[in-house]
């Protein structure tokens, strides 16, 4: 059989057998009258992991986003994030379509923006023929950047920002794990500067489906309430839960691996005569590098031929993204194929 390795993104990890297990002991109960043990037993879990008061269980990141965007906002009002985040490059402009918001765009560096770019752009208040500036949202790890870590210092500051101008902040922390594990700060501490924060536990930390959200309680009552008006409210849903809640208590510490992967291939790539990377940009398990000898999709196509499947990242660059499914030897294969390919 033909190997593969897939490096286009830690969404594609697959249960182990342990989480099979996990799934199939299942506890069970109806999650929209809250009697779903292993789904409350998952929230209260996340929540405390976060420093929060209250947590709920979604199916997807992007709904997990988009219902924190909604109870922070109102129709007409504005977010301030980065040009490329998630929020606004992958998700199918739910801002506009679900809430009736809009995201004021700021150009950071490597995906990190300064409190000094966010002040100019924050509406008077009394300017009623403008939107109003109700929330910053940042995304630590960056993804499109690379897996950027968002520096805590920077973080503190934006947030010291947003209380002295009455604004709410928004943690897409769907890689956040990678960045506790990275630099060895709590996902508690990071999350404390925000009023809310959505996790996935569908990437690094291989459950097949879902994210949570953390909050306040109230806030967290009325996510509940959106997600089931935007078809989010899940039966029996502990099959699922069970999945993510051994995740996020056996996978977490592990992430260090596919940060090690990261590098080791990163290192690599740095002798080769044909391709670029800078070292220093490759903080997680997201790894961007250019290509000089030919384009993206012709070297796309090569490696798909040998067995190892990318993603592009732009023009003439690759993106790979490493994993748990993908092993230290698969590591050492990939280096391999690129000799080949690259030379």
């Amino acid at each position: 059989m033909k190997r593969i390795v897939d490096l286009r993104s830690d969404t594609v990890t697959k249960p182990s057998l342990e989480m099979r297990k996990a799934i199939y002991d299942a506890e069970v109960g109806d999650d929209v009258y809250k009697e779903d043990p292993t789904a409350n037993e998952l929230e209260k879990y996340v929540a405390e992991l976060l420093g929060k008061e209250a947590a709920l269980f979604v199916p997807s990141g992007v709904m997990g986003n988009q219902i924190c965007l909604n109870v922070l906002t109102n129709p007409g009002d504005e977010v301030i994030c980065e040009k490329d985040a998630h929020i606004f490059y992958y998700e199918s402009g739910s801002p506009a379509a679900l809430s009736g918001i809009s995201l004021f765009l700021l150009e950071g560096e490597r995906g990190i923006f300064k409190p000094e770019q966010i002040k100019p752009l924050i509406r008077p208040r009394d300017a009623y023929y403008m939107p109003r500036t109700k929330a910053i949202a940042i995304e630590n790890t960056h993804n499109r950047a690379g897996g950027t870590i968002y520096p805590l210092d920077n973080i503190k500051a934006i947030r010291l920002l947003a209380e002295e101008n009455k604004l709410y902040t928004h943690l897409d922390g769907a890689r956040l794990w990678n960045a506790s594990v990275a630099t060895g700060v709590p996902p508690a501490e990071y999350a404390r500067y925000f009023d809310t924060v959505s996790v996935c536990l569908s990437k690094g930390l291989g459950a097949p489906i879902g994210s949570v959200i953390a909050g306040s309680k109230e806030l967290m009552k009325e996510a509940f309430r959106v997600r089931k008006g935007w078809g989010g409210g899940m039966r029996q849903v502990g099959i699922i839960a069970a999945a993510a809640l051994y995740a996020v208590k056996n996978n977490i510490d592990r992430l260090k691996e596919d940060h090690e992967k990261a590098k080791s291939l990163a290192e690599f790539i740095s002798k080769s005569e044909n391709l670029t990377v800078d070292l220093e940009t490759v903080e997680t398990n997201i790894l961007m590098f250019g290509i000089k000898n030919m384009s993206s999709e012709d070297a796309i196509s090569k490696c798909k031929d040998n067995g190892i499947l990318l993603n592009t990242g732009g023009i003439n660059t690759l993106r790979i993204v490493t994993h748990m499914d993908v092993s230290f030897e698969d590591i050492e294969y990939t280096k391999n194929v690129f000799e080949k390919i690259f030379s």
